[in-house]
Formats: structure tokens, C-alpha cells, sequence
């Protein structure tokens, strides 16, 4: 295998380019939309392109589970499966686009993906974007992820970026003022973690600054971030890219410049190489008065270009130059759409009617996200060419056994009415009439980006995208109080990219925006086809009273390792349709083992999750934290052996003054399907096997 060009060997070819560019043309190739140089044979190039889930807002592609759902799989194997699949779809659709003279924006090869922030508070509307809340779970998945998109051939596949830097999970409305702060110690155990593993373990070729301040500092202009610590102290070799517009936020809302010039030369002389903006048209006049200099100006664009060096933009023997349109949106592809779909919907809460027996003769389907693709897609999304709706998923299964379906879309997803002619409520009747009819009631239900997601991308104005409150709009709410009562049986499916609180209903299944296949997914897991195995990535609260402020970035709290009340469902959950014992674990040289019976009788995946607990350290967080996890197939009535490595910094702890030290000689850890609390238990009648451990 040919080793990948080095950072150092890329930034070699970079500087003898450069050295050949005039002043104006070396500011020129700092914008995000980088203009051709012809008299060197450089071609134009669009920097920004999206992927979190799939090649986004580029034409067809396929169009992965968001992810949020990728995380709910805690499948380190396919979250680097699926990047290996979207940077082949990148790579297709930058050939043809380049080859026909098309290199506009979202057809390059730096791929703004992924987003390693931490979902600190489920209001946050961009959270559905994240892997979730826990550092170590982020950092693992995001390490898979960027490896997928990168490669391993002698150049960079597609280049991936970690973003937001740094300490950035809204609220969305303010994120262009706010100052985010942050202590020692909530910096470097959660909101560095994951961007640090990036850079040190999966050589993450990009990063991007986040909009706002932290600790007074705006981060795409921070010397703290991005030189002490990015580069000085990570040894980053990188780009780095600001958010879209964030350089003009430092003089026209955070005011810490009182001009564009000032803005870009604080970027430019921190670190910030390339402005997704307009702000670095100000360089030249930068330069001119002083506040930065020409060497300022090439050290950013010997670093653009040693990233299109590592691509084999500048070379004739690229072997992904020969990747073909015809390798994107392939059958194969879709296959893995809908296994991801399959593993990373979560199945919260099952009085018994779940999956569905043979006794079910009419299904009544019900509810604003039956129907809808918006439900399927997520924020930054591709368009697929086979977009499969829970309502399409359920009936074609069901005219395969015979079953009547029902539909009725029984309101609108936040409004009071769906015709705006009509009375208030005015599908509520049908619903009614269907689920008396029915012999169990699907109700399809939740959010879709149109109200949750990024600021400026919504129709949640008022909101900015984030959410009031942690309940399903009241629209819905009085759809479930009136049908409800009507019902047999009853399932409540729940499209959303965050936490909700809803308790009603027979069954309870937490489907994310799952794809293009959600709908297929969701008609094997209802019907028995396969068992649920996601587990949630996040905690689910009951109210969001028991949350601290919005704005409050201090981890005392939230999340699972700081938060002390009663969850509605525990980070880590989900419910399988069998039942699985975790017995004899063992710990030695840095794995541990231990054995897991399938007691039920469905094949099923098993997610065998470590927790560990410091018992002697009072730097650590007051519950047990993530440490390891695995998927295994395990057959009915089979034991399986699992060896889950568990992770180096378990061991440690970080202290008030944010240095990561050891956190004693005596430990607790736990091997389970979830967390070793007493609501985990109660909820899945599944107990962790508990180790005690002396180093």
C-alpha cells in the first residue's frame, strides 16, 4: 500500500506554487470561492461542500440516517463504512462536475463533515447534526467517520473537516454575539475531547471556527484556540476554514474590531486560512495599513494548497480520478442506507405489542411524518432518488401479509389546522374513525428540519430552529389526547434529531430522520423482520425544568455524566425483542471481556457498553462514564465472548485547572446494554455484570 503524501511533502509542492503568485492572487485563493489563476494552470475551486450524512445539496446521492442516528448505532465499523461510501459518491460527483467545467459550490473535495460538537442540551436545534453528548462516544465515531471520508491511498480521498471549534451548541439565535464560557476543566474533559482525537488520532485535514466567543475570544479568530492549543499543543498541520460569515461577526456583533480590515487581519494572524464569507476582500487594504503582512497572506495559502496537494488536485496519477458517476446512488449503497436505518432506530418502550403478530388484519396509519420525506431527510441533506416514507415502508410490507392499511395524516406538524379554509382540528375526525377501525394504530409523529435545525434554515423563526421545550408540538399533542383512547393497540413513532418527551402509547420508537429507507427499516423492525438494536446517544429528559439555562455552558447538570435527577430514558437505552445476561467480565491489559447470553428466542445485535467509575477520585463526574462498546450478532439461546478495548483516558481524570491526570488505582466497571443505573434496569430487566479493578 502507497503511504498518503504528508502534510510536509504536500506544503513543499504548496510553497514553490505559491512562490509563483502575485500578492493579489495569493489573497484571492483565501476565499472560500477561490477564483482560477490560468496563467498557472490553477482551475477555480469552491471549498464548501457538506456530508453528514451523505454528499448534501450536490443533486442526487444517497442519503444516509443523520448523524445523530449514526451515533444511536455505537458501530465504529459503520460509521467508517459509510464515510468510505460518501467520499466514493464526493468523488463521482466532483469528476463529472469538474469534467464538464462545473466547479461551483457543494462539487469540491473539502467536505465540511463532521460535526463533533457536544449536544449539551436537547434544544439545541443543530444537535440532530452531532454524535450526540458524550465526549468519548464523539470522538470515536468522528475518528471512524473522518478516516472513511480521508482514505488510506497515496492521496486524500476527500478532505474532512472537524467543526464547530470550539465550545459551540447554541442557543442559535445569539450564536453571532454569544460568548460562550467555559471552565478549565468542562473545556478539555468534554468540549476539546472529541476535536483533539480528531487531530491526533484520525489526522483530520481541516477544522472549522465556530460563530461565537469563547471565553471572550471569537473562535475564528482566537489565538488561544487555534494557535496554542490547535496547532502548538495538537501539533495540527491542517487549514482551518471560519463558519459562513463568522469573521464579519467580530465587528458587526461581537465588537471586538471595529472594521473589516481589523476582522480579517485578527482571522488571518490567528490562524483562520480560508474565509467562508467575504471578509478576506478586505485583505490588500489589511495589508496596507499595516495590520498584517504579505507573510501572513502565504503562510494561509501554502496551507490551502497543501491540502489540494494531499487531494491530487495538482496530479496526473490520482487513482480516485477514475471513480465514475456511476458509482453514486448504486443498489449497494442503498442497501447500506437501509442497515444503518435498521441499527440506529431506538426502541424505548414495548407493553407487549410490538412486533406485530399475525392477528393484525388493518393497520390505521397516522400522524403529520407518515408521509413525509422532509421526516426521512434531516439538515444538510442529499437528494435521493429512492426515498422510501414510513406510510410507503408499512404498506408495502403489509400488502405482502394481507393488511388493510389506514391512512389519514390526522393534523398538521405544528400548525392547528391543515386546510387553511377549514376549522381548527380539522383531521382529527378521520383519525378517530381509522384507529376505532384499526386493529393497531401507527402514529407517525415528531419534528422534521422545517422547525429543527440550523438558524436561518427553519421556519421556527422565533426559535432560531432550537426548541422551547422538550414536547411534541401541540398540534400533535392533541392528536395522540383525542385518538389515543380510540385505539386496540397502539405504536408511536417519532421522527425527530433530539429528545422528546412523550410517554403515550403501547410502543415507543425513537426513528431519527433515518434516510432515504427509513420507511423500509421501520416496516422489518414493527414487524418483527429484525430486532430493534439502537441505543440512544443522548439522555432523554422529562421537561426541560430539569435542565440548567440554555446559556449556561457548564457541565454541573447535563448529560448523563453530570446530571442527578430521574431521565424519562437513560443515555445508552434501547429495548431489544429479546432478552440478553452479561456474566463473568474480566479486565487485563487494557480490554475487557465479558460473556453475553441471549436468553429470548430472535436473533438480535447486542451493544455491550463499558462504564467505568473512579472510586477514589473526586475530579471525575459523579456517574459511571462510557468507556468501551461493541455490536454482536448474537443467535438465540447463544453465548458469546466479547472483548470490548477500553479506552486509555478511563483511567484518568481532569482536573480544575483542565490537565487530564490519573484518577487512582481503584475502579468499578460495568459490561452491559447500558448504563448501571437503577432506571436502565428497570426499563430493560437487563443488569450489568460489575467488575471491581486495582492498577
Amino acid at each position: 500500500m502507497t503511504a498518503m503524501m504528508t502534510h510536509q511533502e504536500a506544503l513543499e509542492k504548496a510553497r514553490a506554487l505559491v512562490a509563483q503568485m502575485t500578492l493579489e492572487e495569493k489573497a484571492g485563493q483565501l476565499r472560500y470561492d477561490a477564483p482560477a489563476i490560468e496563467r498557472l494552470g490553477i482551475p477555480a475551486y469552491n471549498w464548501w461542500n457538506e456530508a453528514l450524512h451523505g454528499v448534501a445539496r450536490a443533486g442526487t446521492a444517497t442519503v444516509f440516517p443523520q448523524a445523530i442516528a449514526l451515533a444511536a448505532m455505537f458501530d465504529e465499523k459503520a460509521a467508517f463504512e459509510t464515510a468510505d461510501i460518501i467520499s466514493t459518491e464526493g468523488r463521482a460527483k466532483y469528476n463529472a462536475a469538474s469534467g464538464e467545467g462545473d466547479r461551483d459550490i457543494y462539487k469540491g473535495l473539502t467536505f465540511w463533515s463532521p460535526n463533533v460538537n457536544i449536544f449539551r442540551d436537547p434544544r439545541w436545534g443543530r444537535g440532530q447534526e452531532t454524535y450526540g453528548e458524550d465526549p468519548y462516544l464523539t470522538a470515536r465515531t468522528g475518528c471512524a467517520f473522518v478516516r472513511g471520508l480521508q482514505g488510506d491511498g497515496k492521496y486524500m480521498k476527500l478532505a474532512a473537516c472537524a467543526k464547530h471549534f470550539a465550545v459551540h451548541s447554541g442557543p442559535e439565535a445569539v450564536r453571532h454575539e454569544f460568548d460562550a464560557k467555559a471552565s478549565e476543566k468542562d473545556l478539555r474533559e468534554t468540549y476539546l475531547y472529541a476535536f483533539e482525537k480528531l487531530v491526533k488520532d484520525a489526522d483530520v485535514e481541516s477544522v472549522m471556527g465556530a460563530y461565537n466567543r469563547t471565553n471572550g475570544e471569537p473562535c475564528c479568530g482566537s489565538k488561544r484556540l487555534l494557535e496554542e492549543i490547535l496547532r502548538d499543543e495538537w501539533g495540527f498541520e491542517g487549514h482551518v476554514v471560519s463558519d459562513c460569515w463568522a469573521i464579519r461577526d467580530f465587528h458587526e456583533n461581537h465588537h471586538v474590531t471595529s472594521s473589516p480590515e481589523e476582522s480579517a487581519a485578527l482571522a488571518l494572524k490567528n490562524g483562520c486560512d480560508i474565509n467562508c464569507g467575504c471578509t478576506y476582500e478586505y485583505l490588500l487594504q489589511a495589508l496596507r495599513e499595516g495590520l498584517v503582512t504579505e507573510d501572513d497572506v502565504t503562510r494561509a495559502c501554502e496551507r490551502a494548497f497543501a491540502t489540494r496537494f494531499r487531494l491530487g488536485m495538482m496530479a496526473d496519477d490520482c487513482a480516485y480520478d477514475a471513480i465514475s458517476p456511476l458509482e453514486n446512488d448504486t443498489d449497494a449503497h442503498a442497501a447500506k442506507a437501509l442497515v444503518n436505518a435498521q441499527k440506529s432506530m431506538v426502541l424505548l418502550k414495548n407493553d407487549g405489542v410490538l412486533p406485530l403478530q399475525d392477528d393484525v388484519k388493518t393497520i390505521a396509519v397516522i400522524g403529520p411524518n407518515a408521509d413525509s420525506v422532509l421526516a426521512l431527510e434531516g439538515n444538510y441533506c442529499g437528494t435521493s432518488s429512492r426515498y422510501v416514507t414510513f406510510l410507503a415502508g408499512i404498506r408495502a410490507y403489509a400488502q405482502k401479509r394481507g393488511i388493510r392499511v389506514l391512512y389519514s395524516k390526522g393534523c398538521h406538524l405544528y400548525k392547528d389546522r391543515e386546510s387553511g379554509l377549514a376549522r381548527a382540528d380539522d383531521r382529527l375526525a378521520e383519525a378517530e374513525s381509522y384507529a376505532s377501525l384499526a386493529d393497531v394504530t401507527v402514529f407517525c409523529m415528531g419534528l422534521d428540519a422545517t422547525i429543527e435545525g440550523e438558524q436561518g434554515d427553519t421556519g421556527n423563526e422565533f426559535y432560531s430552529g432550537d426548541k422551547r421545550d422538550l414536547f411534541l408540538p401541540e398540534s400533535q399533542r392533541k392528536l395522540l389526547d383525542r385518538v389515543l383512547p380510540r385505539c386496540k393497540r397502539s405504536v408511536v413513532v417519532l421522527a425527530a434529531g433530539s429528545a422528546l418527551s412523550v410517554e403515550g402509547g403501547d410502543a415507543l420508537v425513537q426513528a431519527w430522520y433515518p434516510g432515504q429507507a427509513g420507511g423500509e427499516a421501520l416496516a422489518d423492525i414493527l414487524f418483527g423482520e429484525i430486532s430493534p438494536s439502537g441505543k440512544l446517544p443522548l439522555t432523554f429528559y422529562r421537561t426541560a425544568k430539569d435542565l440548567p439555562d440554555f446559556e449556561d455552558y457548564a457541565m454541573k447538570g447535563r448529560t448523563y455524566r453530570y446530571f442527578e435527577g430521574k431521565p424519562l430514558y437513560p443515555f445508552g437505552y434501547g429495548l431489544t425483542y429479546t432478552h440478553f445476561t452479561f456474566k463473568e467480565p474480566e479486565y487485563r491489559e487494557g480490554n475487557a471481556k465479558v460473556k453475553v447470553t441471549n436468553d429470548g428466542s430472535m436473533d438480535a445485535d447486542a451493544v455491550v457498553e463499558a462504564y467505568i467509575k473512579a472510586n477514589a477520585c473526586a475530579d471525575v463526574p459523579p456517574n459511571p462514564v462510557l468507556c468501551g462498546y461493541e455490536r454482536v450478532h448474537v443467535r438465540a439461546g447463544e453465548t458469546k465472548e466479547v472483548t470490548l478495548p477500553i479506552c486509555e483516558d478511563a483511567f484518568t481524570c481532569v482536573l480544575s485547572d483542565g490537565r487530564r491526570v490519573p484518577a487512582g488505582r481503584d475502579f468499578t466497571l460495568f459490561l452491559g446494554s447500558g448504563q448501571p443505573d437503577a432506571v436502565t434496569e428497570a426499563l430493560s430487566h437487563e443488569a450489568c455484570a460489575k467488575l471491581d479493578i486495582q492498577l
